[in-house]
Order: C-alpha cells, then sequence, then structure tokens
C-alpha cells in the first residue's frame, strides 16, 4: 500500500497502535527505528532502542483488557499527536487512563516518542 504526504507520517503510528490493540508484540515493534527514544514527557528517558522498548511491553502485552482508543489525532511536520484513552490492569485493578502521545517520524518509523500520562480511573467494582 503506497502512503504519502500526511499519511506516510500517520502511518507507522496508526499501524503501531493497531498492533498495540491486537498485543501483537512482533508487529508492535516493526514501526520502531532500531535507535528510537521513548520519553514519559517532557525528557524522562525510559527506553532508548528497540531491545527496551519491546522489554517495556512484553508484560504490558499479557494484560486481557489492553486496548488504546484514539479520541484525536494531529499531523504536522513529521510529528504525530495522538490523545488517546488507555484501558489497563492496573496494579490497583482494572481502570484506564487519558495519554497524550507525540511520536516524531524518521524513514518511515517511530525515531522518537514522548508520553503523558493523566490520572488512572480505577473501574467501579
Amino acid at each position: 500500500m503506497e502512503v504519502s504526504g500526511s499519511q506516510a507520517i500517520e502511518h507507522p503510528v496508526q499501524m503501531q497502535l493497531e498492533a498495540y490493540n491486537r498485543r501483537d508484540i512482533d508487529a508492535f515493534m516493526q514501526w520502531w527505528a532500531d535507535d528510537c527514544l521513548y520519553y514519559a514527557f517532557p525528557d524522562q528517558l525510559l527506553a532508548s532502542g528497540k531491545a527496551q522498548i519491546r522489554e517495556r511491553h512484553i508484560e504490558r502485552f499479557r494484560e486481557p483488557n489492553l486496548h488504546g482508543k484514539l479520541l484525536n489525532r494531529m499531523v504536522m511536520d513529521g510529528m504525530v499527536i495522538d490523545h488517546e484513552t488507555v484501558t489497563r490492569t492496573f496494579a490497583e485493578g482494572p481502570g484506564e487512563i487519558d495519554v497524550i502521545c507525540i511520536y516524531e517520524i524518521a524513514d518511515g518509523k517511530i525515531a522518537k516518542a514522548w508520553f503523558r500520562m493523566g490520572e488512572k480511573r480505577l473501574s467501579a467494582e
């Protein structure tokens, strides 16, 4: 499938989100550059390179309710900014969290990513 313009910038982000929701670690990782950097916004480095990003997600992908729901997306100048609500199983129990995801795309891969987390909302039991 040939994509161009803003679709080419958006494509790796969309593909990794779909793989995230399938909890398919191999499909997820193919959209990250080998030397990618993964931050808690604004500048706390959480993972450097694909191996560390993979390691961060292996355990998360075991969560049975894991799902990222895209609420809004903006694409501009090689950057993709997503607003998502992510359903997870936290240590305290199941719930959701709002996340702002900022992706820098280079050569069709995610080169850098920043994540700003909102407050956890635990599900009522």
